[in-house]
C-alpha cells in the first residue's frame, strides 16, 4: 500500500488475514513492528514469544498439519483509546498433513479464538495475544 496512508485499524485487518491465511512472517511483517510480542495461555503455543514465531507456527500447523485450513471471521473492532485490534473467528481444519509428531487422523475442528493485537504509534502490531482452547481443538483433531 505504498503512498496510501494506512490506519492502525487497516493495518490489524491486514494482517490477520496474511497471518491467518497462512502468509508465515513473509505476508506478515510489514504491519508488526520489530521484536513484536506474543502470549497465548494454551499449550502448544507456551514457548512462542514474538508475533515472528507466532506467524511461522501458523503457517507450519496450516501447512503440515490441517493444508487446506480456512477461517471465517465473525466480528472485528478497534478501540481507538488502547489502540487495540479484536478479531473474533473460528478456525476450520481437518488433520490430514503427513508432517508432525502424529500421523494423520482425518479428524476436523472448528475452533474458536480471538486475536488481541496491540498498535504502536506507527500503526503497526506492537504485541498480540491469542486467545483459544488449544486443548480442545488438539483433542478434536486426534492429535491428543
Amino acid at each position: 500500500m505504498k503512498g496510501i496512508l494506512m490506519s492502525a485499524y487497516d493495518n490489524a485487518k491486514l494482517f490477520f488475514e496474511a497471518c491467518d491465511s497462512g502468509a508465515g512472517w513473509d505476508g506478515c511483517k510489514a504491519y508488526v513492528t520489530d521484536g513484536a510480542s506474543f502470549s497465548s495461555q494454551s499449550g502448544p503455543l507456551a514457548d512462542v514469544q514474538t508475533v515472528e514465531a507466532y506467524c511461522e507456527w501458523s503457517k507450519s500447523f496450516g501447512t503440515v498439519t490441517a493444508p487446506g485450513a480456512t477461517y471465517e471471521l465473525h466480528a472485528s473492532s478497534y478501540d481507538e483509546a488502547t489502540r487495540t485490534a479484536l478479531f473474533f473467528a473460528t478456525y476450520h481444519a481437518k488433520h490430514t498433513g503427513e508432517g508432525g509428531p502424529v500421523p494423520p487422523t482425518s479428524k476436523a475442528t472448528q475452533t474458536h479464538y480471538v486475536y488481541s493485537l496491540t498498535m504502536d504509534d506507527s500503526g503497526k502490531v506492537a504485541s498480540m495475544i491469542k486467545i483459544w482452547n488449544a486443548s480442545w481443538a488438539m483433542r478434536e483433531l486426534g492429535r491428543v
